[in-house]
């Protein structure tokens, strides 16, 4: 039976890639065994970009490289379309990977990269010249076929590797750090064009990136990865907006975190103390009173003043639950946002992102000022483990 997509995934939505229960083992021989992967279970949907993210290390490349057959696993199963890969040659899986150097070969053209793996097959020229004028025009690269890859940008590059990559029409394409090389202009740029190329040609699809902004902004889900293991698995908004862990919270975008005691624990709401501030949060959790906890705060749900809070916002928790004053120690502008560090009494640092919709506001804060800092009772995430 096909296992089924749970979690992050559209219900009863069957799975294409199956991993279960996969380790891969280094040193083994020699009595000191490494797990770089430890009995990492997953299923991913057709179609999908799934994206693996975590720090260098973590065994996100190696699981990569199990997928397609560069690494045998010491146990487990990887099955694609309901066909075991086990002990398979990458040759011989319908998989492609493309890393992160891209491996052109610099003295053909970019026809004959694209074309190159498609004659090693053995397929008549005139299905490599329709193949490969197919993959051209989907990168948008026709003009440039008789070019070297020197020849090319950065950009260009990438695109003839992921058309050589899709040629061979794979079913799952592996992207190991796809926009690595890149700066970040050109990265940014190139996201969404290679996503409207992987969703056009509707290939199931898994990255592995450390730059979170880049899953975030190209995956249907993501899987935050930590020695070995997977943290959680759900979509962008999921891991940003619930984070179940405070790795997972603080690995994923900028966040205040605040350790504290549940205080009050009540069906519909709780209250935490922490060393500055007292939070009104407008659910309740699974806990006890007197357990300990940790409160996750991102800088963009917080507001900044030099003014109190107002007393008659109905959406804001009473006073002083919520709200905390303190002195602005650094400030950092971005253009769109200002990020403002507040020194608070215990010394603590809470990270403050605030909008620049004007200008040049007469009462914007700076260096020394005092000021007030509030958040709403949904804007935080309460954190077990």
């Amino acid at each position: 039976m096909a296992a089924v997509i749970q979690e992050g995934g559209e219900a009863g939505q069957p799975a294409f890639l199956h991993i279960a229960q996969l380790v891969q083992e280094f040193g083994a021989a020699d009595g000191h065994a490494f797990r770089a992967v430890d009995q990492i279970s997953l299923d991913i949907a057709q179609g999908e970009i799934f994206a693996l993210l975590g720090p260098s290390g973590c065994g996100k490349t190696t699981l990569l490289r199990m997928l397609g057959g560069f690494d045998q696993p010491t146990s487990g199963e990887i099955s694609l379309g309901g066909r075991s890969m086990l002990g398979l040659a990458p040759y011989e899986r319908p998989i492609n990977m493309m890393f992160q150097s891209y491996a052109l070969f610099p003295h053909l053209s970019v026809w004959e990269n694209i074309a190159f793996g498609l004659q090693r097959e053995g397929l008549p020229k005139a299905q490599v010249a329709a193949r490969v004028e197919a993959m051209l025009k989907l990168v948008q690269l026709g003009k440039f076929a008789q070019r070297k890859p020197h020849q090319l940008s950065g950009g260009q590059q990438q695109r003839v590797a992921l058309a050589r990559s899709l040629a061979k029409q794979p079913q799952l394409l592996l992207l190991d750090e796809p926009l690595g090389a890149l700066d970040k202009k050109l990265r940014e740029e190139t996201q969404i064009e290679l996503v409207n190329i992987i969703e056009q040609v509707g290939v199931t699809c898994v990255m592995v990136t450390h730059d979170q902004e880049e899953a975030m902004a190209m995956a249907t889900r993501i899987g935050i990865m930590r020695d070995g293991r997977i943290q959680q698995v759900g979509t962008p908004r999921e891991i940003y907006e619930s984070p179940r862990s405070r790795f997972v919270a603080d690995f994923i975008g900028n966040v205040n975190l605040m350790d504290g005691t549940l205080a009050v624990d009540e069906p519909d709401h709780v209250e935490i103390q922490c060393a500055d501030v007292r939070h009104f949060v407008g659910h309740g959790i699974t806990g006890h009173e007197g357990m300990a906890v940790s409160v996750a705060l991102r800088p963009e749900k917080i507001r900044i003043s030099r003014r109190p809070p107002p007393t008659d916002d109905p959406e804001l928790a009473p006073a002083p639950l919520n709200q905390v004053k303190g002195t602005v120690k650094n400030m950092v502008y971005l253009g769109s946002d200002t990020v403002y560090h507040l020194a608070l009494p215990s010394g603590a640092l809470l990270q403050v992102s605030q909008s620049n919709t004007e200008r040049h506001p007469d009462d914007a804060l700076t260096w020394d000022d005092e000021a007030y800092a509030w958040w709403t009772p949904s804007a935080h995430v309460v954190l077990t483990q």
